[in-house]
């Protein structure tokens, strides 16, 4: 039986890394899967010898070279995780927002403008939020509550992103999916120290699984995160992210191994890298587990 082959567009990682993903492809290579890190960095890429020369893609890196590089394996049909279309999309804070709205997503009156002055009058009704458009992992977020604090957001050549602020009650809800499975965290954010940005895990309740259900049905993803923000009693997704770091998920290089080994297999066999959302939502302890562990049978 031929191995299987996974590549991963990645970052580099310092070592000793404490991201999931090294853990995970380690696990990957014990099952017999052949891994190959992909970094367009490393030298000068002729196009014209580009192939799809794995069974399964993983893209984590949704800048520079390694973007590009994705971008032409998509077009060459190459199978990824997640989507080169839905990754670029999660990118864009403006597109992804638009998606997970026609969802029926709860998110936060939503902004787009070209100027800081645009932005002024919104302030009548409340403080906003501006994030970066292409923002990640919390950078450059301002709560702007007045046409000072406006005046002093960074104005580049990218649209403005806004957001109507809601003062959050107690730590941010983190949802991540891995294959259908739900797991949350509760952080604090900013977060500091190693310690806040793992966490602490609790059970997601059945209104937050419908909510991470709807994000992964706009998307057509099923290996997420989401940020959520519960403020007078009503939880708005202020964040999705694509291939996030899932700190926090107990056992998480497992359980990612466990879904990229079946991604790869569906893969080779020119099948759909995962189940419908529905399927998958009518067994529970799949959909909504939060504790077990891969099973053998599942490799």
């Amino acid at each position: 039986m031929t191995p299987l082959r996974v590549g991963f567009l990645l970052p580099r990682y310092h070592q000793p890394s404490r991201s999931h993903l090294p853990a995970a492809m380690r696990i990957l290579a014990e099952w017999g899967v052949t891994v190959e890190v992909i970094h367009p960095r490393d030298g000068a890429v002729d196009l014209s010898t580009v192939r799809v020369e794995h069974d399964l893609y993983v893209f984590k890196k949704i800048s520079g070279p390694a973007a590009s590089i994705a971008g032409v394996l998509h077009a060459l049909g190459a199978a990824m995780v997640n989507p080169y279309p839905a990754t670029m999309a999660l990118r864009d804070k403006v597109i992804a927002s638009h998606l997970l709205q026609a969802a029926g997503v709860p998110t936060p009156a939503t902004y787009v403008a070209s100027h800081l002055t645009q932005l002024a009058p919104l302030l009548e009704g409340g403080p906003l939020i501006v994030k970066p458009v292409g923002g990640t992992e919390g950078f450059g977020v301002r709560v702007v509550r007045t046409p000072d604090d406006l005046a002093a957001v960074p104005a580049g050549k990218d649209p403005l992103f806004a957001q109507r602020y809601h003062p959050p009650q107690g730590r941010d809800r983190k949802i991540y999916s891995i294959g259908g499975r739900l797991f949350g965290v509760k952080k604090i954010f900013p977060a500091r120290t190693e310690a806040e940005k793992h966490g602490e895990p609790f059970i997601p309740t059945p209104e937050l699984c419908e909510i991470t259900l709807r994000c992964s049905r706009a998307l057509g993803i099923d290996l997420f995160g989401i940020d959520i923000v519960e403020s007078e009693g009503r939880p708005y997704v202020v964040d999705m992210s694509s291939m996030p770091g899932f700190k926090g998920v107990p056992d998480a290089p497992s359980y990612l191994a466990s879904y990229l080994y079946d991604a790869a297999k569906r893969a080779a066999r020119t099948q759909s890298l995962r189940e419908p959302a529905e399927t998958r939502a009518r067994d529970p302890g799949r959909a909504w587990a939060v504790s077990t562990m891969p099973t053998a049978g599942e490799r």
